[in-house]
C-alpha cells in the first residue's frame, strides 16, 4: 500500500523482513532529495543560512509537529540533535545547589529509555537528585499507581513514556495522570518518542502544562539528528544548560548583565546543529500532505499488519514465539512494536540470532524480544513459516 514510497531502503534489504522499525525505521524516498536540497540551500545561502533555517524551515515544521500533537501552539516547538540534550536542559531546571534543604525529587517510572534512566541514575550516584521509580507492571493497574504516588508528595518533576520501550505498553489517560500533579511548580515531562507519529495524539489539553518530547529516528522516518520538544508557555523557567540560540534574536545585542531567554519554545535551544535532518522531517510531512495521509491512517494500516503478524504466528504453533509469551497481550494496549519475553537473556539472544539468519531483522532488550511494524509492511507479504525450522 505505501512501499513505494521506500524504493531505496527496500531494494538495500530484498532478501529481509525489517521488523525493527520500532528501532531505525526505513527512511521514505523524498528524504535523500531532502539531503539534497539541504546541501543546495547552504551553498546558496552560505553565513545567511541561519536566517533562512529559523524564518523559513523552522517554522514550516514546527506547524506540522503542532498539528500532529493538537497544541496550536507552534511556536513552542524547540529542537535538538537528540532527547538526550532537551532532558538535559530540563534537569538544569532544578534547585539543585549546596544550600537546598534536600536534593530535588523525580518520580518516574522503571520502563524509561535510556537516555532518562541513565541520566537519573548517574543524579542519583552524585547524591545531586533522588528518584522513585513506579512498576510499570501489572499494567492494569498502572495508572492508578502511579497517581497514588504523584499524591504522596510534592516532586519536583515527574517523567514518564506514553508509550513505554520495553513493552510497548501505552499509557491511555494522559490528562487524568497530569490533573493529578497539584503543584504547579511541578516539571512534568512526557517521553512520546514511541507514540508521535505512531498513534493519534492530542495535547491540547495538556499543552499549557506539560513539555512533551519526542523524535524523528523512529515512527517520523527522519532519521537521526531531529528531536524536538513542546515547551508549556509562560513556564517561567530558566535552564542553567542553555545555549545560542536560545536568544537567537538577540544576539545583536550586548550581552551583559542577567542571560535573556526566548518568550517561545527557543527558550529551552541549544547551540549550532545539523538542520540537516529537520530537512528530511519536512520531506516526510510533505509526502505525508500530498497523499492526505494522517496519523490514524497510519495507526490502522499498522494494526492491520500486526493482527495478519499474529494469524500467521498462531498458524507456526512456535514453542517460543506465540501469544503467550507477548508483553502485551491485546493490540488495543500496545504501541508499533510487539514484545515477547523468555525465560532469561540468553535464550532470547539465540533466537534472536536465529531469526536474522533467516532474514528476519529484530531487536532485544534483555530476555525481551521486539519485532516492530510500519507503512512498508504489507499484510499479504509477510512470511513467518520459516519458523518451523527454528
Amino acid at each position: 500500500m505505501y512501499q513505494q514510497f521506500y524504493r531505496r531502503f527496500l531494494a538495500a534489504h530484498q532478501d529481509q523482513q525489517h521488523f525493527a522499525c520500532h528501532s531505525h525505521y526505513f527512511w521514505p524516498d523524498v528524504t535523500r532529495d531532502a539531503m539534497l536540497e539541504f546541501w543546495d540551500d547552504s551553498a546558496r545561502l552560505a553565513d545567511r543560512k541561519w536566517d533562512f533555517f529559523f524564518t523559513e524551515v523552522i517554522p514550516e515544521v514546527q506547524q506540522y509537529i503542532s498539528n500532529t500533537l493538537n497544541t496550536r501552539m507552534p511556536e513552542q516547538i524547540v529542537f535538538a540533535p537528540n532527547t538526550h540534550e532537551l532532558i538535559a536542559r530540563l534537569l538544569s531546571c532544578l534547585p539543585v545547589c549546596s544550600s537546598a534543604p534536600a536534593p530535588p525529587a523525580i518520580l518516574t517510572t522503571d520502563s524509561e529509555f535510556h537516555s532518562v534512566n541513565r541520566q537519573l541514575r548517574r543524579l542519583e550516584e552524585a547524591g545531586v537528585i533522588t528518584c522513585e521509580r513506579i512498576a510499570t507492571q501489572p499494567f492494569d493497574n498502572f495508572e492508578q499507581r502511579f497517581i497514588d504516588a504523584l499524591a504522596a508528595r510534592q516532586w519536583d518533576m515527574v517523567i514518564f513514556s506514553q508509550v513505554f520501550f520495553n513493552s510497548g505498553y501505552v499509557v491511555k489517560n494522559l490528562p487524568r495522570i497530569v490533573e493529578a500533579v497539584t503543584h504547579s511548580e511541578t516539571i512534568i515531562v512526557i517521553d512520546g518518542y514511541h507514540s508521535f507519529m505512531a498513534q493519534p495524539i492530542d495535547l491540547q489539553a495538556l499543552a499549557q502544562r506539560v513539555f512533551f518530547i519526542a523524535g524523528g529516528y523512529k515512527y517520523a522516518q527522519a532519521g537521526e539528528g531531529v528531536c524536538f520538544a513542546h515547551v508549556p508557555p509562560d513556564n517561567g523557567l530558566r535552564p542553567t544548560f542553555t545555549g545560542w540560540f536560545a536568544e537567537f534574536g538577540a544576539l545583536a545585542k550586548t550581552q551583559q548583565g542577567a542571560v535573556g531567554y526566548a518568550g517561545n519554545g527557543l527558550q529551552f535551544a541549544g547551540a549550532t546543529m545539523d538542520f540537516c535532518a529537520l530537512y528530511r522531517l519536512r520531506a516526510v510531512y510533505r509526502l505525508l500532505a500530498v497523499h492526505r495521509i494522517e496519523v490514524d491512517d497510519i495507526n490502522r494500516h499498522v494494526k492491520a499488519v500486526q493482527e495478519a503478524f499474529l494469524r500467521q504466528l498462531d498458524d507456526t504453533n512456535h514453542t517460543l514465539l506465540n501469544r503467550r509469551n507477548l508483553v502485551v497481550n491485546a493490540l488495543s494496549d500496545c504501541g508499533h512494536f510487539l514484545t515477547f519475553e523468555f525465560s532469561d537473556a540468553q535464550t532470547t539472544q539465540q533466537l534472536a540470532e536465529a531469526l536474522e539468519s533467516q532474514g528476519i531483522l529484530t531487536d532485544y532488550r534483555g530476555a525481551r524480544l521486539r519485532f516492530g511494524f510500519g507503512m512498508y509492511h504489507d499484510p499479504g507479504q509477510l512470511n513467518l513459516h520459516f519458523l518451523t525450522n527454528i
